[in-house]
């Protein structure tokens, strides 16, 4: 599937009617097991790319070329299409148009930009934002950088959370009047607090963190949100997984008795290797 299809099918998504969980997504292994899975997107977080990547909390250490490198490793393992969390867009506004050129040639399907104060200001604990008109710019600049009319550019914001739902509905209207195709929030925590978004906006949304009251689909859906996050579970998962194995390891257990261990149909299936023995046949000349 060429990048285009792949941003064909997230706009689709979003111009659909249902509201899509997406698969939690962020190396090679987890992008196809997402895709045998049926997921019908990938979210490639910024959390759980900086662990991927770092090993380090999410604070704005990771850079836009390791992002980019990540997400280009994915796009080639996978067909799957993924939205990526580009955070602040790594600088500026100018620098916001890089980070949309650098990961539309990576692959990305979708990429939000949002309208923190990052990395975080010097004395300041609490999350701020940037200015309204600062946000405005950095929405233009990244659909400015867009070569691919069909790469999908989504603005968000967590001013819910940080100034209250009034800043909010101000900065969703300003950010949708720039011709962003879709809108993501954060920081959600009441209904009322949804439908009073979905009422003064009109375009998709892209729910983050929501309670466990705001989770059915059908209701979701009525509110044009279009695509519900559901965490990063998945990479949690698997670092409980690797301290098991390897805790087992270290006190003795026989790597023969190790339990949790994926079969070998999974293993195989997870690398791709029937394909990659048909290459091997018909461009080395090996047997099957």
């Amino acid at each position: 599937m060429t990048f285009r299809a792949r941003r064909e099918a997230l706009r689709s998504i979003l111009a659909g009617t249902g509201c899509v969980r997406p698969g939690s997504v962020y190396d090679a292994t987890s992008i196809r097991i997402a895709e045998d899975l049926g997921f019908e997107v990938g979210m490639f977080g910024g959390s759980v790319a900086s662990l991927a990547v770092l090993g380090d909390p999410d604070i704005a250490l990771i850079t836009l070329t390791e992002l980019a490198e990540q997400m280009r490793r994915m796009s080639r393992a996978s067909a799957l299409p993924v939205l990526v969390d580009a955070d602040h867009g790594y600088g500026n506004a100018l620098n916001v148009r890089r980070t949309v050129q650098e990961l539309e040639v990576a692959g990305a399907a979708g990429l939000t930009i949002e309208d923190t104060l990052l990395p975080q200001a010097f004395g300041q604990a609490k999350t701020q934002l940037i200015s309204l008109e600062e946000g405005v710019g950095k929405m233009k600049a990244a659909l400015d950088g867009r070569g691919d009319p069909s790469l999908v550019i989504i603005g968000r914001t967590g001013a819910v959370s940080i100034t209250g739902l009034d800043v909010a509905i101000v900065r969703a209207k300003a950010y949708e009047a720039t011709g962003v195709d879709a809108l993501f929030f954060t920081g959600i925590k009441a209904k009322a607090e949804l439908e009073a978004i979905s009422a003064a906006t009109t375009l998709p949304i892209v729910l983050g963190g929501a309670p466990e009251e705001m989770a059915a689909p059908d209701y979701l859906a009525g509110l044009r949100v279009r695509i519900a996050l559901q965490g990063h579970a998945p990479f949690a998962a698997a670092t409980q997984a690797v301290y098991e194995t390897l805790k087992a390891l270290r006190e003795g257990v026989s790597p023969k008795s190790l339990q949790g261990l994926p079969s070998p149909e999974l293993t195989s299936r997870a690398m791709r290797e029937a394909e990659m023995k048909a290459r091997s046949s018909a461009f080395l000349g090996l047997k099957k």
